[in-house]
């Protein structure tokens, strides 16, 4: 019998079999003599030992897609970072960390601002403008008014997707739409555990329908640059590639040169003024940085 797992803890994995339910595992001995440990997003062969208490063991890992390390989980199809359009006003210093650090990664973003209702369409624009000019999928939605959720259901269809984002800005709230008995599921697995709400918080794969998975990830508040060069932060900023042919010298920075095909195009409204000078902010950081 094959699933995915939804959670791992104290030794015990979750495992969802469509059309069974899920499946309290047990890992054989052989994962520890290998240095191998099942990861929530895995894909897993189980022999069921119960099918009434629906306990089993977990006989093998399948092949990975991917693997993240923070938070460790793997086969992710895509990142949903959740920011709010207001309250808490968004950060995009912020969101561009979060982008760099799944693009080092090659994870697809989609970016969804919820709390849509608490702007003007004008503001929705403007944020819409800032990362559809780069590539990145821009969804509004509000959870208070049930707003925009067909349209999010439909960029998760079929995947499973590690949903991020600061506290405070819905992200519960988004999930509990998208799956009503998401957090019955987690209840079940919490009383299995017999722990409850006091259990440590642990990343989840929460299955919303058919092949599509949501994985809840731990809020965020900041997130550090991961370890690169300052030279290497262009390369994070895709809207920049087709301008650097234009800069006089290889190796431009995009900061303090002459003739720079990047200023260029962002005086010219191809580079949003947004987006760069969270580049330079970025870029004097990494500058800063102390190398030991």
């Amino acid at each position: 019998m094959q699933g995915k797992i939804l959670k791992g803890i104290s030794g015990f994995y979750y495992v969802h079999v469509a059309g069974s339910g899920i499946y309290e595992c047990r890992a054989k001995g052989v994962f520890r003599r290998q240095n191998i440990k099942p990861l929530t997003g895995d894909l897993a062969e189980i022999a069921v030992l119960d099918e009434e208490e629906k306990t089993g063991n977990v006989e093998r890992i399948l092949p990975r897609k991917n693997k993240l390390f923070r938070p460790a989980v793997a086969n992710i199809d895509m990142a949903l970072v959740i920011f709010a359009a207001a309250n808490p006003q968004p950060n995009l210093n912020l969101l561009d960390r979060f982008l760099i650090f799944m693009r080092m990664q090659q994870i697809p973003v989609t970016i969804c601002f919820n709390k849509m209702e608490l702007v003007s369409q004008k503001e929705r624009e403007h944020l819409a403008a800032v990362y559809e000019s780069c590539g990145y999928p821009v969804l509004f939605t509000s959870a208070e008014r049930k707003e925009g959720i067909d349209a999010l259901r439909l960029a998760l269809h079929g995947k499973t997707a590690a949903a991020s984002g600061p506290s405070g800005v819905g992200k519960s709230s988004l999930i509990n739409l998208l799956q009503p008995e998401a957090f019955m599921e987690t209840g079940e697995i919490s009383r299995k555990i017999a722990r409850g709400k006091q259990t440590t918080r642990h990343t989840q794969l929460i299955h919303v329908e058919g092949a599509t998975y949501l994985m809840d990830t731990p809020g965020f508040s900041s997130l550090f640059l991961p370890e690169m060069e300052k030279e290497e932060l262009a390369q994070y900023y895709p809207e920049f590639a087709a301008f650097e042919p234009d800069c006089r010298f290889q190796g431009c920075s995009h900061i303090s040169e002459p003739d720079c095909g990047v200023k260029q195009a962002l005086a010219n409204g191809g580079v949003h003024p947004v987006r760069y000078d969270n580049y330079k902010q970025l870029y004097r950081e990494l500058k800063g940085r102390r190398r030991y």
